[in-house]
């Protein structure tokens, strides 16, 4: 086993509530002074660079790779920090773009071991907060951009003083930690709110907004909302990418801006990183237009909305709550409308604390607001992450919502791409949704069968979701 192997091994042998589906949510579990305990022995690495902060329960990971990814076509050095991965722990910890290499994380781990050792009741999360943190320190980075782990005000990353902070669609998820409603989801993102710092806001629920507004005004934080101050138009769509123009205050307008994310959704996340931008810009950030463009034009976050095949359509999307699945199911609708497109055979597994009933009656109930219709055929699966649903209780959520649907049961993804492979013609559509996990290993079988649909440096080739020991 190599030393980049034990260094996970190390890392994930705290405490690691990514792995545990139920847990005290408080300030004793999430306790924000041992994170600063931790950075004080390392030296306060989180004082050394200017950084953007990013809560939310969707699109705050999309966001985030828009925000970095125009600060580093600006000409700024940069970091990005995001969780969970999609394939390599080395997602999480990103500099320029760029993974950082399995010796760099093996060097990084051995500085800091002490005072992590030092720091009783650490978590997994903590040490991967601290360890980006302190990385970003040591490879002089101007700009980082931290995406909050679990809701905001207890989060380990909450220790930041950003230039800007945002704050993306807020639904139900984690909902027996953050609350059973809007406004205690939105108390808890708002949490990352700080006096004197601005909040770009994408649109949200009024029951949601209404407390974002509340923390703003208590705390002295100017508020900027995206479908009033900011607002965008489409101008073209295809499953290459999506053109649109945005306005801002002051008869600002962008015309015919580019992104590759597809989805309805990713205009409003693109407008509040747009947003988020033109704050630190006003703060005297030299961001041209050029490079806003660019940036967007480039920003990459696979496993959303991605089209790995054409003929037959294959989609994978993380979707993980209701909310996320009826977006899913809207651009569906968008990209791949019925007649011409036949069938719609869905693979689906999901984590265990997850609404899964929610999900799947988004994709087996008939719904008018999409005209989109229901699932022809489900096949239930599972990820290796040990929060994954059984597939026989999934098989017999199903059935309760749609005695007609075809259902079937494959113990893998391997297993269910090449069953729904075989039952597909070429113009039936095929998505793998549920968790990112299950999007992943996806992900990952596709590109065993077709590695030439993955650009050279996709992070699949860099997988580590199997459980199989990772060579250095």
């Amino acid at each position: 086993m190599g030393r980049y192997q034990d260094a996970l091994e190390y890392i994930f042998s705290y405490v690691n509530y990514e792995k545990q589906a139920r847990y005290p949510y408080n300030a004793v579990t999430f306790d924000l002074s041992r994170m600063e305990q931790v950075l004080e022995g390392l030296g306060r690495p989180h004082e050394r660079f200017r950084c953007v902060h990013i809560a939310g329960t969707k699109g705050k990971g999309s966001t985030s790779a828009m925000v970095e990814s125009v600060l580093r076509t600006a000409g700024y050095r940069t970091g990005l920090y995001t969780s969970p991965h999609l394939h390599t722990f080395r997602e999480r910890i990103r500099l320029n773009g760029g993974l950082m290499s399995k010796a760099e994380l093996v060097g990084l781990l051995e500085r800091c071991k002490p005072v992590i050792e030092a720091t009783p009741g650490i978590t997994a999360f903590e040490v991967m907060t601290a360890l980006a943190f302190q990385y970003f320190a040591e490879q002089h980075v101007e700009w980082a951009v931290f995406e909050v782990g679990l809701g905001g005000r207890l989060d380990a990353t909450n220790v930041v003083h950003p230039a800007v902070a945002g704050i993306t669609s807020l639904s139900y998820d984690h909902v027996e930690l953050l609350g059973h409603t809007l406004s205690l989801i939105a108390f808890e993102k708002a949490g990352i709110i700080k006096p004197g710092v601005p909040v770009v806001s994408a649109p949200q629920e009024p029951e949601a907004m209404a407390v974002i507004q509340r923390v703003c005004h208590d705390t002295g934080a100017r508020l900027i909302v995206v479908g009033n101050e900011w607002q965008w138009e489409k101008r073209a769509a295809d499953l290459s990418g999506q053109t649109f123009s945005v306005q801002g205050p002051g008869g600002l307008r962008l015309d015919d801006l580019r992104i590759r994310l597809l989805g309805r959704h990713q205009r409003d996340n693109a407008t509040t990183a747009i947003a988020m931008l033109y704050e630190l810009r006003a703060q005297g950030l030299a961001i041209t237009d050029d490079a806003l463009r660019a940036g967007l034009a480039n920003a990459q976050w696979p496993g959303r909305f991605e089209l790995l095949n054409e003929r037959p359509p294959l989609v994978v999307d993380s979707a993980h709550n209701d909310n996320s699945a009826q977006k899913l199911r809207a651009a569906l609708a968008a990209y791949f409308p019925r007649p011409p497109r036949k069938q719609l055979a869905l693979i689906f597994g999901a984590s265990s604390d997850k609404d899964i009933v929610g999900m799947l009656k988004t994709f087996l109930d008939s719904q008018e607001e999409t005209g989109y219709p229901p699932a022809d055929k489900v096949i239930v699966t599972r990820s290796s992450h040990p929060r994954s649903a059984d597939t026989a209780q999934l098989a017999d959520l199903v059935r309760g919502i749609s005695g007609s649907c075809p259902i079937s049961v494959q113990p893998d993804l391997e297993s269910a791409l090449a069953e729904a492979l075989a039952w597909a013609g070429p113009d039936d559509l095929i998505c793998v949704t549920g968790s990112i996990f299950v999007v992943a290993q996806a992900r990952r079988a596709w590109a065993r069968r077709h590695p030439e649909a993955f650009a050279p440096d996709d992070w699949v080739f860099q997988d580590e979701t199997a459980g199989q020991p990772v060579p250095d």
